[in-house]
């Protein structure tokens, strides 16, 4: 692409002391045994779809980097073509990389790692509903990967901004600026394969999701606990679970794998649940 710009490590070490954000796209193996550019966000090129979704929204240079050089050009290639701006591709990768370096894991900026990690219970067909969605960092992944998405959140402006990625890159998703707190929310009648939710709880809602799930199809949900208040965002206890509290919430349901404490700093319940019937 005659649009792609290329600066090699000394460069690239210039254009960070000038604030430019560095893209990791190696795998989080790679990431934290060869080690990594300090300050540079961790997301391997495989979810790449999901960038458009979770990087900052201003205009500040954006260099992308992998261990030689051919991955990295992949991925600037997918964030050009969704309308990031100032993308720059480290040429020769980490491999000519001479400045200082940090080693060990960091979370995968993407799609969060309950899913990741459950992906294998996704459906091989069908609709999946992405709820609360945001910016949509699952519903482009998702989408990317071959599913339809249906994309809800109550933000017109992030539902309008998926709008725009998808429609760039062309992928199944359909977006829609739904306020899921006010009056009777109708997600539909076995109509999804799977349901997302993360880092988000509005307890009036959970009847209707049960509904809107085929029979078979998964719910995967995960937010945060009334620990987390003593630690940040969220405070509302509306807004956060008790202890043991979702598995309950979500019946009849049934569980098929679950966890509950902290996980990458903060304290989260989460579950995959299916509808037997």
């Amino acid at each position: 692409m005659s649009d792609l710009k290329s600066v090699s490590p000394p460069g690239a070490q210039h254009l960070i002391e000038r604030n430019a954000l560095v893209l990791d796209v190696r795998t989080p193996e790679e990431f934290a045994r060869l080690g990594h550019i300090p300050g540079a966000w961790l997301l391997p090129v495989d979810l790449i779809a999901s960038a458009p979704a979770v990087l900052p929204p201003e205009d500040r240079p954006l260099i992308v980097c992998c261990e030689h050089g051919v991955r990295s050009v992949a991925a600037a290639r997918w964030l050009i073509a969704a309308g990031t701006a100032n993308v720059i591709n480290m040429a020769g990768g980490m491999s000519n990389w001479t400045g200082a370096r940090v080693f060990g894991p960091q979370p995968i900026a993407g799609p969060a790692g309950w899913l990741l990690e459950n992906a294998d219970l996704l459906p091989r067909r069908g609709e999946i509903l992405d709820l609360a969605c945001g910016r949509g960092r699952h519903a482009l992944t998702l989408a990317a990967a071959g599913f339809r998405v249906c994309a809800i959140d109550r933000d017109e402006s992030a539902v309008a901004s998926l709008s725009r990625v998808a429609a760039r890159l062309e992928l199944p998703i359909d977006a829609r600026a739904v306020d899921l707190e006010t009056g009777t929310i109708d997600l539909g009648n076995a109509s999804y394969e799977a349901i997302l939710v993360f880092n988000y709880l509005h307890r009036p809602l959970m009847p209707a999701i049960v509904r809107a799930l085929v029979p078979g199809g998964a719910l995967i949900y995960e937010t945060f606990t009334i620990g987390q208040a003593e630690r940040g965002h969220p405070r509302n206890p509306a807004f956060l679970l008790k202890p043991g509290e979702l598995p309950t919430l979500i019946a009849p349901l049934t569980v098929e794998r679950s966890r509950e404490g902290e996980v990458d700093g903060k304290l989260v319940a989460s579950v995959v649940a299916r509808k037997m019937s």
